[in-house]
């Protein structure tokens, strides 16, 4: 009986060493504000370093970026994909820029998703001294890519365009206006980037469009943006089906 045990044990372990351990999949990387962040790590103005990485029920945040890992990682469990959410509420670009080597560069991202613009839209209307420049936001932009294609020359590009619903967020008609005007630049700005590196474009401001105006006229805007610039969660699963839909064939 002892022989026996032995030899199954020496068996059992041969088999569990034989194994290969899994392959690393695509490491697909969400950076961005607060739509993207969905208080993944414990939220907050925390850094992503101070977040938490440990807690798998928190580890995504809730948002867009978790419905699309719970898709791909739930549907293909063999492909052994990685995700990192990098979203950081109330971040511009150029917050963005200042951790982009910890949390892009240090990353090796196979896929890269940016979703950004509302913030740097906000704080230059509410505050004159941090004056919107597009100029140097697509200049900014477009340095923060070269710098990743410099290092990841295959990496996978994919621009989302900011979106928010100026009505909403500004009793202001002028102000409200003006926030429309642009939030609208910033979008054209980012489908003129992805078309100059051949980058996934992500038409987020005309979703909600057709969502608001065509779609379902008679559904208040607030159903999507609740506060005209954060996705509630009928919005957040509509902006995961265009992002499937659009970077599905990269995904394989």
């Amino acid at each position: 009986m002892k022989k026996f045990a032995l030899g199954f044990c020496l068996i059992f372990l041969c088999n569990l060493f034989a194994q290969e351990p899994p392959q690393s999949g695509p490491r697909v990387l969400y950076i961005g504000d607060s739509i993207t962040d969905g208080n993944w790590g414990g939220g907050g103005a925390l850094s992503s370093a101070q977040r938490n990485h440990w807690d798998q029920n928190h580890l995504f945040g809730s948002g867009y970026m978790y419905l699309c890992a719970a898709y791909y990682m739930g549907s293909f469990p063999e492909r052994h994909y990685q995700f990192y959410n990098r979203g950081i509420s109330g971040h511009t670009l150029a917050d963005l820029a200042a951790r982009w080597q910890e949390d892009v560069m240090d990353l090796s991202p196979d896929i890269l998703s940016v979703l950004v613009g509302v913030n740097d839209v906000e704080y230059g209307i509410n505050d004159p001294e941090r004056e919107f420049d597009p100029v140097e936001w697509e200049r900014l932009y477009r340095e923060l890519l070269d710098r990743t294609r410099a290092r990841f020359p295959e990496v996978k590009l994919v621009i989302g365009a900011p979106f928010a619903a100026g009505n909403v967020r500004k009793e202001n008609k002028e102000e409200a206006a003006r926030y429309d005007v642009l939030i609208r630049l910033c979008a054209e700005i980012a489908k003129r980037i992805a078309g100059d590196y051949q980058a996934v474009f992500l038409p987020y401001h005309e979703m909600y469009d057709e969502l608001s105006d065509v779609l379902y006229p008679t559904v208040p805007v607030t159903y999507w943006l609740w506060d005209g610039v954060h996705p509630t969660a009928a919005a957040h699963q509509r902006m995961a089906e265009l992002w499937i839909k659009n970077v599905d064939t990269w995904m394989k």
